[in-house]
C-alpha cells in the first residue's frame, strides 16, 4: 500500500514563499516519477511539476522560474519550493505517483496566497 502525506501549506502574502513536502511510504519510492498537482476552486486539477527518478524535471508554464521540485530518495520525500507566489497559485496541492497503471494521491495541502 502506497501512502503519500503532504505538508507545508498555509497562508502567504503575494511575493512570498512556501515549501511543500510529500512523504511517501515504501522502499521503492526512488524508482518512480513523482508529481505535484493543484486544484483551485471550480477548476480541474492541473499538473504543476514532475520529477523523474533520475532527477529530471518538468514544469507547467505558469510556474516556470518560480517553483522548484526536488527529491530526497533517502528520505522518501519530494519537495516543491514555491517562490514569488501569486494569488492565482491559491489551490489545494497534491502529491502523485503513478505505479503500474494506478495513480496514488495524498490528501492535499491548502496553499492560499492573499494580502
Amino acid at each position: 500500500q502506497v501512502q503519500l502525506v503532504e505538508s507545508g501549506g498555509g497562508l502567504v502574502q503575494p511575493g512570498g514563499s512556501l515549501r511543500l513536502s510529500c512523504a511517501a511510504s515504501g522502499s521503492i519510492f526512488s524508482i518512480y516519477t513523482m508529481g505535484w498537482y493543484r486544484q483551485a476552486p471550480g477548476k480541474q486539477r492541473e499538473l504543476v511539476a514532475i520529477i523523474a527518478s533520475g532527477g529530471s524535471t518538468n514544469y507547467a508554464d505558469s510556474v516556470k522560474g518560480r517553483f522548484t521540485v526536488s527529491r530526497d530518495n533517502a528520505k522518501n520525500t519530494v519537495y516543491l519550493q514555491m517562490n514569488s507566489l501569486k494569488p492565482e497559485d491559491t489551490a489545494v496541492y497534491y502529491c502523485n505517483v503513478p505505479i503500474l497503471g494506478s495513480d496514488y494521491w495524498g490528501q492535499g495541502t491548502q496553499v492560499t496566497v492573499s494580502s
